[in-house]
């Protein structure tokens, strides 16, 4: 499994992440069956947030009460968890008092003493910079939160917050699959009128993290669009599932794992966030992190996936 620094932090980081938003109702056995998976193939990154779940920090709990870490076998992973969404609504809250509270509770349920990055999940249309600073302090300053982040936010977005902010944003979390790749497609596409691929719905935000550091963290790598399913298998997208099947033979690897390597092959060294609760899925996936596609191999899933090279 490759590593590499989570932005401009001091954290080394898989390029593959186990995401936890749908344990809550697994059986500890399950639960451990995942956790163990994932550290088999190379990850010790979990990603949680405090809406997963019902109620609130469900996941988070379930997570900490079915493998009851030592604080050892904490020290050895990496926890990632998300506030600012409040499912009464639903809306955003970015203030001082909700962010700080969010921690407080996913602490507890996560039983451990710190979490090592957090993320602002989603943007808040009322946010005030000065709030999320005077939050970002206090939980930094009491060793509460090690690093600090964003998801789905644009580079204007991510600008205003860094005005107040002291701490290093080393993460922005993004959709992206081969299907769904508005963040690299606009740009290949750039300058092209009455192309729909070429509008620019993201501000290049892509671009923009890589200029400053910020490790693009690509959640639902499998999805073909916005929760409407995957592609794998899927019917719907037979010339795509052919190329990633022959390249799969070719590279002798499940074709999870050419989903995750179209990703991982590129050069912005994004880590993959991967939403199955399956042990077999979360190894096939993880094997991609490791696969080097050549440019005509990555290129051609990207027209497969119906992407317009001019």
């Amino acid at each position: 499994m490759k590593t590499f620094p989570l932005g401009g932090s001091d954290l080394t980081v898989p390029a593959v992440v186990t995401g936890v938003m749908r344990i809550q109702e697994k059986s500890d056995a399950e639960v451990r069956a995942l956790f163990d998976a994932s550290l088999e193939a190379g990850i010790d990154f979990f990603d949680h947030a405090d809406i997963y779940g019902t109620p609130v920090h469900g996941c988070e709990r379930r997570f900490a009460d079915a493998l009851r870490l030592t604080p050892s076998q904490r020290a050895e992973v990496t926890l990632q968890t998300k506030a600012g969404i409040v499912t009464d609504g639903p809306y955003f809250d970015f203030s001082h008092d909700h962010l700080v509270e969010a921690v407080e509770g996913s602490l507890e349920a996560l039983r451990t003493d710190y979490i090592d990055v957090l993320l602002l999940h989603r943007p808040d249309a009322l946010v005030e910079p000065e709030e999320v600073a005077r939050a970002f302090d206090e939980l930094e300053a009491a060793g509460k939160v090690r690093a600090f982040g964003v998801s789905n936010h644009t580079p204007a977005q991510i600008e205003l917050l860094k005005k107040y902010v002291c701490q290093p944003l080393v993460a922005n979390q993004l959709q992206l699959s081969i299907t769904h790749a508005p963040i690299i497609a606009q740009g290949v596409a750039m300058n092209m009128a009455a192309l729909d691929q070429s509008i620019s719905r993201d501000l290049g935000v892509l671009d923009y993290c890589r200029l400053h550091d910020i490790t693009v963290q690509a959640w639902s790598p499998f999805q073909a669009g916005f929760f409407t399913g995957v592609f794998l298998g899927n019917p719907d997208y037979p010339e795509l599932n052919a190329v990633v099947d022959r390249l799969a033979a070719a590279h002798d690897v499940p074709p999870e794992a050419i989903a995750t390597a179209w990703i991982t092959r590129h050069p912005a060294r994004m880590q993959v966030v991967l939403g199955t609760t399956t042990p077999e899925r979360v190894r096939a996936a993880a094997l991609g992190a490791d696969v080097e596609l050549t440019r005509p191999e990555w290129y051609e899933l990207y027209r497969a996936a119906g992407h317009l090279v001019p």
